[in-house]
């Protein structure tokens, strides 16, 4: 197992940017002796030859997309190599182990898992048994805090090939990738990370994030992602790091993500941020009803979005929301609610036309599960989520056609405003009402953003 690429580490999808999925157990591995080799297929073509060589495959699955296209690697894995044994970690990894495990999986690992990824390693090296790797069904996370090293990025390919951040002017720039902490402290109902970490995070040490920094920007980065579920669920260690980043690199600049609440609540922070380099932040606002937002309890009203909204625009740092528009709970009213307010705030040039798509996605061990209140149906395990309809089935056709609308005008490179038109046009089709005026122009233009869309 010390053998050159004995180890294989394979990223399929992790938005865009340079795999963490990757870089960190890579460095865990790298410190205890190892030498892993990677792939990134979301990048590079699945090649046969560092297959074979592997005896063990870990692949990463750290979001939705990400687990099913790793089934679909690990099918292809094990038809090259029938003899490699397969692992999945990443936060989707514990929640859908029976499904993994049936598929060949000989470990499931979540949460801090990157120790247990290294003693999975030796446990194969020194031919032990591996039943401990899959106890209860693999569906327990590790959350033990871990002394965490630089991830190591040198096996992925070159950070220019990733997602660009692009400039309002058009320009673009190589952006990166850093986390300064992991899990979360708050427990949304719809999100999987509570269902893996439990409401509890944990800080990545400033040095370790700084260095990080440094080795991207000494390879041509001057944009950087902080990935962290909430950037502000610490914020007195956000802000250290913000500083010194600028410091260290004063033309670099960063975008970050945080929950509504955090923006509003740290409203004073957010001009040291744009001081330090934040050029926009992220935000889950996903929907404008009372009662959506209640059953995710997503710690924020309505009220609260047009707040961080304000607060984002007074400190010069644009807001990007992401949406979840189609819910059980959602009614059509509620989307064409959405879809004119966003139009009449200016809002509509920050959102990519796909959040207007996104329909509930909800795993195994969702905290949803349970809610008498939750029409769900039947686990699917294609779709790697439970189904559920909508009360108002007008919702779930809107839904389709809307996600088709959005696909077909993404592939051809439309104008968003085109796509949101024609969203619109939809919505007030489904509700029987006329489109007697025409939505109010915008433009993709006024805010930075990277160059490839957010799914999930």
């Amino acid at each position: 197992m010390r053998g050159e690429g004995e180890v294989l580490l394979v990223s399929t999808y992790e938005l865009g940017h340079s795999p963490q999925g990757i870089a960190s157990p890579a460095a865990f591995l790298v410190r205890a002796g190892f030498r892993p080799a990677a792939l990134d297929l979301s990048l590079e073509p699945l090649d046969p030859q560092r297959i074979r060589r592997a005896r063990l495959v870990l692949l990463s699955v750290p979001m939705h997309t990400a687990l099913r296209l790793g089934l679909d690697a690990a099918a292809r894995i094990r038809s090259l190599h029938p003899g490699a044994l397969l692992a999945f970690h990443g936060t989707y990894a514990p929640l859908h182990a029976p499904l993994l495990l049936e598929a060949g999986a000989s470990a499931v690992l979540g949460g801090e898992c990157e120790e247990e990824i290294v003693s999975l390693a030796r446990a194969i090296e020194r031919g032990e048994d591996l039943s401990r790797f899959t106890q209860h069904g693999g569906a327990e996370a590790s959350l033990t805090r871990l002394d965490l090293p630089v991830p190591l990025r040198d096996l992925l390919p070159a950070p220019d090939r990733y997602a660009r951040l692009r400039e309002v002017d058009g320009t673009e720039r190589t952006a990166g990738y850093l986390e300064a902490t992991r899990g979360c402290l708050h427990r949304c109902r719809h999100c999987p990370i509570p269902a893996v970490y439990g409401g509890r995070f944990f800080a990545v040490p400033a040095d370790v994030v700084l260095a990080d920094a440094a080795w991207q920007v000494s390879r041509g980065v001057s944009h950087f992602t902080f990935g962290d579920p909430d950037f502000l669920n610490g914020p007195g260690h956000a802000t250290r790091i913000a500083r010194e980043l600028h410091r260290r690199f004063p033309s670099v600049t960063f975008d970050f993500t945080a929950k509504v609440e955090h923006l509003v609540r740290h409203a004073p922070l957010l001009p040291e941020l744009a001081e330090h380099g934040a050029i926009f932040a992220v935000s889950a606002v996903e929907s404008l009803s009372e009662r959506v937002l209640a059953k995710l309890e997503k710690g924020h009203t309505r009220e609260d979005v047009f707040q961080a909204f304000d607060a984002c625009d007074r400190a010069g740092l644009p807001l990007r929301p992401t949406l979840v528009p189609f819910t059980p709970w959602e009614t059509l009213d509620g989307y064409l609610d959405l879809l004119s307010t966003f139009e009449e705030r200016g809002w509509m040039g920050r959102l990519d036309p796909v959040q207007l798509s996104l329909r509930l996605l909800v795993p195994p061990g969702s905290l949803l599960l349970g809610d008498p209140d939750f029409p769900v149906e039947t686990l699917d395990p294609a779709a790697l989520t439970w189904r559920w309809r909508n009360p108002d089935p007008r919702m779930d056709e809107l839904q389709a056609r809307v996600a088709a609308r959005v696909e077909a005008g993404a592939s051809r490179g439309e104008d968003p405003a085109t796509t949101v038109a024609d969203v619109k046009a939809l919505a007030l089709a489904a509700a029987g009402r006329a489109h007697v005026h025409v939505a109010r122009p915008f433009s993709t233009s006024g805010t930075p953003r990277l160059t490839e869309s957010w799914f999930c």
